[in-house]
């Protein structure tokens, strides 16, 4: 029963791999042991719990509990809380569990669960589970609980779920007497903890659960008698004196290598000077270089963030920069140094915050307010300060920049600073080394820490890799080129595909000089089942069908002869195209092996005529416009204010060097010199002119002036020209980028005498796409849902009828569900190759290709569709793709109208929308004008 609802959890949260592999994992215990869930079990009832998980999974050893508890370890920044999410929305609609108690470890972590299980807030966990649209779960806290209580038969939640830090349940007040949980409440009969350890189906979830280990927590957490309990943590095991322990109950390990390679984390490195020898400097002055240095890094990874954003059209990311101090006095030194006139001219002042448990009342209000906005672009603070306050629990996906101060070896100084700054800002690495990397500065402790993150039991590079049971596809790879169901059913290719069969690598049949033809990709059909019988049966008529359509392409670059396919119709133009085709076709030959006649007379005219029809039936009319402009043409970039606010880089003395620690590589953030110009502001003119697209003897004044403001800005903040010309000349490369990912929005070109849209064919052949599949990978039913839709862009799906191509793949099961629609309402449709419309949208500096997802034609449009995630509908690449799109379509339907076609229509469909009860024309209402 479980599987449908992992199935359905995990596509509706969109969990990553990790996340639905857990999933997958505490079904697969549940359905193993019926007693998982049983309330009131004895001991012996729980050894023998044990004993069949134990079976399930090699790394359990002990639950360590009084009850079934299991442990999923899971890197910092993959996602614990949306997972905690996933567990409670499969044990309410698989096994009805209504009733749910989570642990947090301190007032922070505390904080943050109640926010991110709150409706409508931005990092909500049920986001997409129907079951709670109506009715969220009911959420009762440490602050509101005896509240609560008095209403707890009246709430309308089908779930309640509980949330306390356990210090609400584990401290003792003055006079030795019981938390405030464990006191008699008038409203329910007993107290509120006895309350909770009798209900028949609580089940207990733990986050940061190496934080219970301790007696006090551990008898507590077991005097709830939970039926089931999760736990969720980075950090498996105990530390003691005699070094960590680890975890007995751990059935899913997911440690920080992993999550490095897959790149759901920034990538660690370890940064120091070139040449630099420690212990030949004070520690006053070491600390005093670490710190200049953090800055360099930190300005510079500011500059690349700008620059990403403006280059990608995504949103700002402001970075900022933790300091790890040895205690309060040694942070309130460091406070003052920061904002001091000293350090970069005051730059920093009222840009750095300390926190640590020296403030109280409306100081440590004000620290926390600021801690918590540290995200936004709108909130100064470039600089943190901390001795040990921001321990688990505080999420930022800013943090950049650490500068550990603190005396501790050099496993220890990277698991504690690295935690608070995997977290990705995209959700997912980008390709930009500067935005997917965290920067530790130690100079003092450079090679002992490359020396520790490559020892095999690093947690760095330690990896734990579980094969699977062989599955569907699990074989070699190979590429497949699935040509148009077209060629199969003139018999061009091989037959049809079947679901069930197997996909393999089959090549088709080339005639004469129609080898452009050729169809691999077709599926063995399962024994006993028949393809459809092609078109032409003996292989004189496929020779000459095969000229036929060589002949029909010549008419794809003649739009006055044939604007459509439905031209190709008329009987005079297929006289034409059979003369043209006996010209080509080679005389008929015996077989002289077999020792056979000539075959009987051809019957060409007919040959063409029925290959015309099912070349009109069996594709879809897509025009190739090109938009030209004509007289005179200029183009280039018009002058603009530079936005100069987040360019704050400092001079330099000597080259900065980092390597990452996961995969060795090593980056040099450079202090050698270029070369020395006669004008400032040359360095960046120079390097501006490397761009293709700038021609310096059109755009000479626009980058002289735009250099101007940049040196004149350097000059606000800066010293002396020395420094000016110093910032210049070593990061002129960096400098160069930011102005250039500006100037593209500033970019202009006109034509004299306007632009023309120009049809330069009315229809183009279907190109054949080509997909990557594991060896005997099975055709798949579209209409079924698969089992798991992580894996669903490794299938291959058939059975189709009005798809024209016979196979396709698809990226999310939203686009299976609307090819089921597809197959429904449309006439034809299919999926386009790349290269098919040859289609560009601008994104930033970039233009990439745009591949819609399907386009279908009914009886009056043609639509071009794309399906996307509710929360992906608003980003900047969508809105450029749709833009591209919609003036695609409507050139095409200028077109069209003008030789009697349809008219084309994009469509932009949040998945939401996607639902069987729809039919096609509903989907109407989502159609996007051009802007």
């Amino acid at each position: 029963m479980g599987q449908r609802e992992v199935n359905a959890i995990t596509g509706r949260l969109s969990l990553r791999a990790p996340q639905a592999e857990s999933l997958k994992r505490l079904a697969t215990a549940l359905e193993a042991s019926p007693l998982m869930l049983k309330h009131g079990r004895d001991g012996a009832e729980v050894a023998e719990v044990l004993k069949v998980q134990q079976g399930q999974f090699a790394t359990l050893q002990d639950f360590e509990r009084d009850f079934p508890s299991l442990c999923f370890a899971l890197a910092t920044g993959v996602g614990k809380t949306r997972l905690m999410g996933a567990f409670i929305s499969y044990l309410y609609a698989a096994h009805g569990i209504k009733h749910f108690f989570v642990l947090a470890p301190n007032l922070t972590i505390y904080d943050k669960l109640i926010g991110d299980f709150t409706p409508n807030t931005p990092k909500y966990v049920f986001k997409g589970i129907a079951e709670f649209a109506a009715y969220p779960p009911e959420i009762i806290t440490g602050n509101n609980y005896e509240e609560r209580a008095q209403a707890l038969g009246d709430l309308l939640s089908p779930v309640t779920i509980n949330i306390f830090n356990i210090a609400k349940i584990t401290s003792e007040v003055r006079g030795g007497k019981a938390p405030r949980i464990k006191r008699l409440s008038e409203y329910i009969g007993q107290s509120y903890f006895d309350y909770l350890a009798s209900l028949p189906d609580l089940v207990l979830l733990m986050d940061e659960s190496h934080r219970y280990r301790a007696t006090a927590g551990l008898r507590a957490i077991n005097d709830l008698k939970p039926v089931l309990g999760l736990e969720l943590t980075a950090t498996p095991f105990v530390e003691t004196t005699k070094g960590p322990v680890p975890f007995k109950n751990v059935v899913m390990d997911y440690p920080l290598a992993r999550a490095m390679d897959d790149g759901f984390v920034k990538e660690p490195a370890v940064v120091t000077q070139r040449n630099f020898d420690a212990k030949t400097m004070p520690p006053e002055e070491l600390e005093r270089v670490k710190l200049q240095d953090g800055v360099r890094m930190h300005e510079a990874t500011k500059v690349e963030l700008k620059t990403y954003a403006r280059t990608y059209g995504v949103k700002e990311v402001k970075p900022f920069m933790l300091v790890i101090a040895r205690d309060t006095t040694h942070a309130s030194a460091l406070l003052a140094h920061l904002q001091s006139d000293e350090f970069f001219a005051g730059r920093y002042r009222n840009k750095v915050i300390q926190v640590d448990s020296s403030k109280t009342g409306a100081e440590e209000e004000e620290m926390v307010r600021k801690l918590l906005a540290v995200e936004s672009v709108d909130e100064p603070t470039e600089i943190v300060i901390h001795v040990n306050m921001l321990k688990e629990g505080w999420d930022v996906t800013n943090l950049y920049t650490i500068v550990p101060l603190r005396a501790a070896n050099a496993r220890t100084l990277v698991e504690q600073s690295i935690g608070r700054g995997l977290r990705l800002p995209y959700g997912k690495r980008t390709g930009v080394d500067a935005v997917d990397r965290l920067s530790i500065i130690a100079h003092d402790r450079f090679q002992e820490i490359i020396d520790d993150a490559n020892k095999a039991d690093s947690p760095i590079r330690l990896k734990t890799f579980l094969l699977d049971a062989p599955e569907d596809g699990d074989g070699p790879p190979q590429s497949v080129t699935v040509a148009p169901s077209l060629s199969q059913a003139l018999g061009l290719a091989d037959g049809a595909a079947q679901v069930g069969s197997v996909v393999s690598s089959v090549g088709g049949h080339a005639v004469g000089n129609a080898a452009s033809h050729v169809a691999a990709g077709a599926a063995q059909p399962l024994p006993g089942s028949t393809a459809p019988a092609p078109l032409f049966a003996t292989e004189r008529e496929r020779q000459a069908a095969a000229v036929v359509m060589e002949v029909l392409g010549t008419y794809e670059a003649r739009p006055e002869q044939a604007p459509t396919r439905q031209a190709l119709l008329n009987t005079e133009l297929q006289a034409r195209i059979a003369e043209a085709v006996r010209e080509k076709l080679p005389p008929a030959q015996a077989d002289l092996a077999l020792a056979e006649a000539p075959a009987a007379e051809l019957d060409l005219q007919a040959v063409v005529r029925r290959t015309v029809e099912a070349v009109v039936q069996k594709t879809i009319d897509i025009p190739c416009i090109v938009v030209t402009p004509q007289g005179e043409v200029r183009s280039g970039f018009k002058p603009f204010a530079l936005d100069v606010s987040g360019l704050h880089l400092q001079p330099k003395d000597r080259s900065l060097v980092g390597q990452n620690l996961g995969n060795r590589q090593q980056f040099t953030l450079s202090a050698q010199s270029g070369g020395t110009q006669r004008r400032p502001e040359d360095y960046i003119v120079h390097a501006m002119i490397d761009y293709d697209d700038i021609d310096y003897n059109t755009q000479a004044g626009l980058l002289y002036d735009l250099a101007g403001q940049v040196v004149a800005h350097l000059r606000s903040y800066l010293k002396d020209e020395d420094e000016v010309r110093n910032v210049l000349d070593l990061d002129r490369q960096l400098i160069a980028r930011n102005v250039y990912a500006q100037m593209h929005a500033h970019f202009e070109e006109s034509a004299s005498e306007g632009y023309t849209v120009d049809v330069r064919r009315g229809f183009t052949a279907l190109k054949a796409p080509t997909y990557t599949v594991g060896a005997g990978q099975v055709v798949r039913d579209y209409r079924e849902t698969p089992e798991d839709l992580g894996r669903i862009k490794q299938m291959v799906f058939g059975g189709f009828s009005r798809c024209l191509y016979p196979l396709q793949k698809f990226d999310s099961d939203t686009e299976r569900k609307f090819a089921v629609l597809l197959e429904r309402d449309a006439d034809k449709w299919l999926k386009p190759a790349k290269g098919q419309f040859q289609m560009f949208y601008k994104l930033g500096a970039e233009q990439p290709e745009y591949v819609p997802d399907f386009v279908a034609e009914t009886a009056h449009h043609v639509l071009m569709v794309e399906t996307k995630a509710s929360k992906e509908m608003e980003s900047t690449e969508v809105k450029a793709k749709a833009q591209a799109g919609a003036l695609w379509c409507k050139n095409a339907t200028d077109h069209t109208r003008a030789v009697g076609g349809k008219p084309w229509k994009y469509l932009l469909v949040s998945h939401e929308q996607v639902t069987a009860d729809k039919t096609l024309n509903d989907f109407l209402r989502f159609e996007v004008a051009v802007g």
